[in-house]
């Protein structure tokens, strides 16, 4: 008993600062923003040392009922279309660069490289490919698809600049979902491939009879990551079009982000509330991912 007392106790010595770091950076300021919720607390209130004032679901009437939010919201649950598309081609190029041939390590890592390439420069480049007389109208010119005088900007046509911005968050999100289908993909044991060829099923019959039930697992966890990913999208639509034109890329986070530092009023009760609502649609989705994968496993 001695001996098992000593053993818990080193073990939480070890994981003690680890999780000091995680009380204090992410347990505290999850349940505090939640707290805030309920609460008026603005920057007024702030910067004059008052404490916020509980008002119970005030905040949550304001923010459902703001026109403003609901189209936030709408613009986040449609950015979930990036997610199987994103996953089928991850997936797919996984696939292809798990093969041991010459020269594959330099295409992966020319796949990785969006993942680790910064916001702001990846911004500059997109918005040189999207504008008026960018590589992308250019394309379509050489094609033969437009015409000059018909070239737009696409990050400033309300009908597109929503999908121009999926684009981007597809470009920075494909390598990072495909390291780890390839992780997944180079765990299945060899022996399980090599005794599907002697049964002389196809290519096609050993992914979807033997790959895909071993890479479930992996596959619930990307869709799960690229679900809240989507859900929480940011940073590329506040460096491309801040919203616009006319809040067609205006997401759920960004109604969040402006409620709580733009503006005058530093409204962080609102804010917290709009968070909070966002991250219960997040839990719904996570939990409709896992009933679907429970199934098929049932299946």
């Amino acid at each position: 008993m001695q001996v098992h007392w000593r053993q818990s106790l080193m073990s939480y010595t070890f994981l003690a600062p680890a999780l000091i770091l995680l009380a204090v950076f992410t347990f505290y300021p999850l349940l505090y923003g939640a707290y805030l919720g309920f609460t008026e607390y603005s920057g007024a209130r702030f910067a004059n040392h008052l404490p916020p004032q509980w008002v119970g679901l005030k905040n949550f009437e304001t923010v459902l009922g703001d026109p403003l939010f609901r189209t936030a919201l709408t613009n986040s649950v449609k950015y979930l279309l990036v997610v199987p598309a994103l996953q089928l081609a991850s997936l797919a190029v996984a696939v292809l660069v798990s093969k041991n041939i010459p020269g594959i390590a330099l295409f992966r890592a020319a796949y990785y490289v969006p993942v680790i390439t910064s916001v702001s420069l990846a911004a500059v480049m997109w918005e040189w490919v999207f504008n008026r007389e960018g590589t992308l109208n250019w394309l379509l010119r050489a094609l033969h698809l437009t015409t000059p005088e018909a070239a737009f900007g696409w990050l400033n046509n309300e009908q597109w600049a929503f999908w121009a911005v999926m684009l981007v968050t597809f470009w920075r999100g494909f390598g990072y979902y495909m390291v780890l289908y390839l992780a997944g993909l180079q765990a299945i044991p060899e022996e399980l491939e090599e005794a599907a060829i002697l049964d002389g099923a196809s290519a096609w019959q050993r992914f979807w009879r033997v790959t895909v039930p071993l890479m479930r697992p992996t596959i619930l966890l990307c869709s799960l990551l690229s679900t809240i990913a989507a859900l929480r999208v940011l940073e590329e639509v506040l460096v491309l079009t801040n919203g616009g034109p006319l809040n067609s890329t205006y997401t759920a986070l960004m109604y969040v982000y402006a409620k709580a530092f733009q503006g005058f009023d530093f409204d962080y009760g609102v804010a917290s509330a709009a968070g909070l609502v966002v991250a219960l649609v997040a839990l719904l989705l996570s939990a409709l991912n896992f009933r679907f994968f429970h199934r098929e496993e049932q299946a």
